[in-house]
């Protein structure tokens, strides 16, 4: 009781801030999620932050919140990472992931 099971599906929607546009941040994101199968989307905002959705097992979409909030693309510098609409999925929305303009 009280572990969650790592490979049930969940999906969380992000904002990054700092200085996190132009320096590939939306291409290394894809990269990951790629490599951890996670399905979703990233994208640059006008306001000059980055914004997305992740679904996928949860130890995945956990992998990508820590490497958003703390690591990021080289050369970004991440002042914080808003995290809002948490869901657990029966199946996800999204089959790969993709840089929206």
């Amino acid at each position: 009781m009280g572990t969650e099971d790592p490979n049930k599906l969940a999906s969380v929607e992000f904002e990054v801030y700092g200085q996190v546009q132009g320096c590939y941040f939306t291409k290394y994101c894809k990269e990951l999620a790629e490599q951890l199968n996670v399905g979703g989307w990233v994208k640059n905002t006008k306001k000059g932050t980055i914004v997305g959705k992740i679904q996928g097992t949860k130890a995945a979409i956990d992998h990508m919140v820590n490497w958003l909030n703390t690591t990021g693309s080289p050369g970004c510098k991440i002042e914080k990472c808003d995290l809002t609409n948490w869901e657990h999925l029966v199946r996800p929305d999204y089959r790969d992931f993709s840089i929206r303009f």
